[in-house]
């Protein structure tokens, strides 16, 4: 959530964060009348408490009619703090409620408006040209036999599949390089769960406007994660974490499941769009006043795999209104996809500041001795299944075969070329 403070004494900043997002405005007056309810219920109940102490005092020191009239005024007053009591929890719900409605305050400089419109920073790499016909992803996978919809359909539903051989290899090569440019930077690997729970997945601003992305099993009140970002995120709830050596850096690989919801008759083909995928993530606890110079360390590291693969990219600064709910800017890396002729998302970094830390309560010590301050989060993707797309097709030759990345060869046992031979 934002700072409650900064809601109280410069609401118009809240605002104009709002209308760069496209979002309502009277979020924050909804807002602000109920901390202010919330700031008199708990007025109010203090007030009550501090006269029953007083009274509680002078009845220990009566005697006779005095005394019956005391313990008949405190027998009131009692039912008086509880109701005050409740109407407190009350007015601590619907603040809470109101708050968290607010998404993150967006970062100055983010362009404003929706999806188309972001700002290109910067192009990378040669777009391929190919002499002859430009297949898809989908039909080169089932040429080579190491990408099977048919039988991922079969078992799961439609928007399953399974990797298969060389395919399969590939993956997990991506996974393995992407683990070595974490390591190479600080990063300590985690294996997350990929269920978690209510509060987590709340924390990290995942359901609201994008639960209907999410699968939830009810028996259990668990949540499936769409990104291994939300129990890396969740890591370090409730705790004051030492960040006096620098931030705290974790990369997470997990499996992730997404509904896809509203995105039927949208890249149904093939593994573009598809319910279960695997990322390897990086996620970063940092100083605030560091963030900033973190999101693009994250970008840079992202940018260097890319270009390790041999694949042209532009990264994009993602408008305001295409933000989700936690994210203060966003930098998007889209690869160039052949067969569509166009860039499309392959990675994605975001700097969350302290939005995701408010919420579930992940702070630092700035000063030794001094007070705790929430610490600033900011992730990004390093690998997942998607980036096959754009390898595939890119490295795509004449007779069918695709070209294995020299960066990759020595996780798939030295294979240089993936053929049907």
């Amino acid at each position: 959530m934002i700072d409650p403070q900064l809601l109280r004494d410069s609401p118009d900043v809240i605002k104009a964060s709002l209308r760069s997002r496209g979002a309502q405005e009277s979020l924050v007056d909804t807002a602000l009348q109920a901390d202010a309810a919330r700031r008199e219920a708990i007025a109010a109940f203090e007030t009550l408490r501090a006269e029953q102490n007083v009274i509680g005092k002078d009845v220990a020191k009566a005697s006779g009619a005095e005394k019956d009239a005391l313990l008949a005024t405190v027998k009131e007053l009692s039912t008086q703090v509880k109701e005050a009591s409740a109407r407190v929890a009350e007015a601590e719900e619907a603040a809470s409620s109101a708050l968290g409605a607010l998404p993150n305050l967006v970062i100055e400089g983010v362009p404003a408006g929706g999806e188309e419109n972001f700002v290109t920073l910067r192009e990378v790499g040669t777009i391929p040209t190919f002499a002859g016909e430009v297949k898809d992803h989908l039909e080169i996978g089932e040429a080579l036999d190491i990408l099977d919809m048919e039988r991922g359909v079969k078992v799961s539903g439609s928007r399953f599949y399974f990797l298969k051989g060389a395919g399969a290899l590939l993956e997990m090569a991506l996974t393995q390089l992407g683990m070595k440019v974490a390591l190479e930077n600080g990063f300590v690997p985690l294996i997350p769960p990929t269920l978690v729970k209510p509060e987590i997945m709340q924390g990290t601003g995942f359901l609201g406007e994008h639960s209907a992305e999410v699968y939830h099993l009810g028996e259990d009140d668990l949540y499936l994660t769409g990104t291994s970002e939300v129990a890396l995120a969740g890591y370090h709830s409730d705790e004051i974490i030492d960040l006096t050596k620098g931030p705290l850096r974790y990369v997470g690989l997990s499996t992730c499941y997404r509904r896809e919801a509203g995105s039927y008759g949208k890249d149904t083909r093939g593994i573009i769009r598809v319910h279960q995928f695997q990322k390897l993530e990086m996620f970063s606890y940092i100083d605030p006043a560091d963030a900033e110079a973190e999101h693009e360390r994250l970008v840079s590291w992202q940018e260097q795999m890319l270009q390790s693969l041999g694949l042209a990219y532009r990264v994009i600064d993602v408008a305001a209104g295409d933000l989700g709910t936690s994210a203060a800017r966003k930098y998007d890396v889209e690869a160039w996809i052949p067969s569509q002729s166009a860039y499309r998302e392959l990675t994605s970094t975001s700097n969350c500041t302290t939005f995701q830390s408010r919420r579930l309560n992940v702070r630092h010590r700035p000063d030794k001795g001094g007070s705790t301050e929430p610490v600033a989060t900011l992730n990004g993707t390093l690998a997942t299944t998607r980036w096959l797309v754009a390898l595939l097709e890119t490295h795509q030759q004449p007779d069918g075969s695709v070209l294995v990345p020299e960066v990759l060869q020595p996780f798939m046992g030295g294979l240089s070329v993936i053929s049907a031979s």
